[in-house]
């Protein structure tokens, strides 16, 4: 099973959003020697608890530093952007880092309301063009677009034989019926939605066409997990993100919690209930614990792929927890 890693550049209370920033530069590293297969940044705008707002600069940063892992985004947010202007981009990050780059793509703002506007110049179109949008990027990367289009004469350059690999990224039925409809890669959100993604990945792969890029379906699930040596001490690590997900649905816009911060707050019997219930969305506890159940879920979903995001109230544990993750898997052997 190949494993990849999703990191979204946590700010953890305390440190500062470059410190967050060179942690994910140190963690990729880190990534690439313990045998994992892929690392993939995310893009969020305006967010206290999340660094990254322009994957595609960091990821050439995070190649840099590598030698084997693949290095993408997971992902670009595309309603934001021309799909000739990206396709540009992950051309020339290809042309630097050849066959090492994925361009995973989704469709949310990443942000609030105000920041997407802000972001498209008040022209953000809540992803009404989106499927043209994927359509006009695979074209450009390439150098497909129908004869009749209205850009057909557009190269984007740097020209080459070599692509990226493109994922939709999806938490619903909408991407993965997107990507078979284009025969595609997808990539589901287990993190973000941990009920019914297995439907939306078996029908992902019963309905998918064969395209020029992909003769079959490709599915990667991606995973929150926290893993300790311990299932106690996993427990402890857990309450910083069960604070920072609780932060998320009162609308407190503040840096991860630590762990001394987590414990600290007192709960009411509410927001006791909804921490528990955000639990399915994690996988937790010793390697052993950690690894059965992350294959229980691949097999479940039936993906081809495994991605971990993993994020504690210190930078420390979260390396520690991706290290007993590449141990228990047998990854770089």
């Amino acid at each position: 099973m190949r494993l990849g890693v999703l990191d979204q550049s946590p700010i953890i209370s305390g440190h500062t959003p470059a410190q967050a920033v060179a942690e994910t530069v140190a963690l990729a590293a880190a990534a690439d020697r313990l045998g994992y297969a892929r690392y993939w940044l995310a893009e969020h705008h305006a967010v206290a608890a999340l660094a990254d707002p322009c994957p595609e600069i960091l990821l050439a940063r995070i190649a840099s530093v590598t030698e084997r892992i693949r290095v993408g985004t997971g992902g670009v947010l595309l309603p934001y952007y021309s799909a000739l202007k990206v396709a540009e981009v992950f051309r020339m990050l290809e042309a630097l880092f050849p066959g090492r780059i994925d361009l995973g793509i989704g469709r949310a703002p990443g942000g609030d309301a105000l920041t997407a506007q802000a972001v498209s110049r008040g022209h953000y179109t809540f992803a009404e063009d989106f499927p043209q949008q994927v359509r006009d990027l695979v074209g450009f990367l390439d150098a497909r677009l129908p004869s009749d289009h209205p850009f057909a004469a557009v190269k984007a350059m740097p020209a080459g034989a070599g692509a990226p690999e493109i994922w939709l990224l999806g938490s619903s039925d909408y991407s993965g019926g997107l990507a078979a409809l284009l025969g595609l890669r997808f990539a589901f959100a287990h993190f973000i939605t941990a009920q019914g993604g297995d439907a939306v990945m078996q029908a992902y792969k019963s309905e998918f066409l064969p395209s020029a890029r992909e003769d079959e379906p490709r599915a990667l699930l991606c995973v929150f997990a926290l893993c300790a040596p311990t299932g106690a001490e996993a427990e402890r690590l857990a309450a910083a993100i069960d604070l920072r997900r609780l932060h998320m649905a009162l609308g407190v816009d503040a840096p991860v919690p630590t762990c001394e911060e987590a414990a600290a707050r007192a709960y009411t019997e509410r927001e006791a209930a909804y921490i528990r219930s955000q639990r399915a969305r994690v996988v937790l506890g010793d390697p052993d614990t950690v690894r059965a159940r992350l294959l229980a879920l691949a097999d479940q979903y039936g993906a081809d792929e495994l991605m971990v995001l993993t994020i504690t109230g210190d930078y420390a544990s979260r390396r520690r927890s991706y290290e007993l993750i590449a141990e228990a898997f047998g990854l770089g052997r």
